[in-house]
């Protein structure tokens, strides 16, 4: 079987697109990065929405991004079933397309966060979980801003009783709700997370927790094709 198929998206300002290729490429997928005035995802398994500061945040982080054209494509490839993961900025992008509920706001205390943080798995209900178990314990990096995750409480109900909530933190560092750091669609196929696990994969990173969420995002890649 050949390798999955990859898009990483990549918008004015977008920072961490290289990081994620690498990662993906290092454990065996073939990545492409697609600039966001593309129209089509056609032939693609999976698409990553990577990190940074899509149209340099203005207005809000992801308000202007989900208007690119890419951006329809990403949804139509949702619709079809294919994996699609927004890690930080990418997340933000997700919620203001509004392919994911809720909305990241800026961090209590007001101030930017870089850190290594403890994370619980709550849900396998996601590409990049689905081979974790719950109550598993892994650290990844966090570089952010706006990553205080808010929803309403019938939205928060929802997202904790079918089963989507995939990650809290354990110590909560930026005041997000119920410690949500990432979040699942109905479906189960689109996922965003505030935590970069493209950069916890090699032990020169400090932690290779993220090694493991990617393998099961390319595993889920592989099966949605065949």
């Amino acid at each position: 079987m050949s390798s999955p198929h990859i898009a990483v998206t990549v918008f004015p300002g977008s920072n961490c697109e290289f990081d994620v290729a690498w990662a993906l490429e290092r454990l065996g997928a073939r990545v492409e990065l697609v600039w966001h005035h593309e129209h089509t995802l056609d032939g693609f398994d999976a698409i990553v929405l990577p990190g940074g500061f899509a149209h340099g945040d203005y207005l809000r982080p992801g308000a202007i991004a989900q208007f690119s054209p890419i951006m329809e494509a990403v949804r139509a490839a949702a619709d079809r079933g294919i994996p699609v993961v927004g890690i930080c900025n990418g997340f933000q992008i997700l919620t203001e397309a509004k392919l994911l509920p809720g909305a990241l706001q800026k961090n209590a205390g007001l101030e930017f966060i870089c850190d290594t943080v403890e994370l619980e798995v709550s849900s396998r209900h996601s590409p990049l979980t689905a081979e974790s178990s719950p109550g598993q314990v892994i650290s990844l990096p966090i570089n952010h801003f706006e990553g205080n995750f808010t929803c309403s409480p019938a939205t928060l109900r929802e997202l904790v009783d079918e089963d989507r909530v995939i990650m809290r933190y354990r110590e909560n560092p930026n005041g997000s709700v119920d410690s949500i750091a990432g979040i699942s669609n109905r479906r189960g196929n689109v996922v965003g997370l505030m935590p970069h696990p493209e950069r916890a994969c090699d032990t020169l990173t400090g932690s290779t927790d993220g090694r493991s969420l990617l393998e099961s995002l390319l595993r889920s890649a592989s099966s949605v094709r065949s």
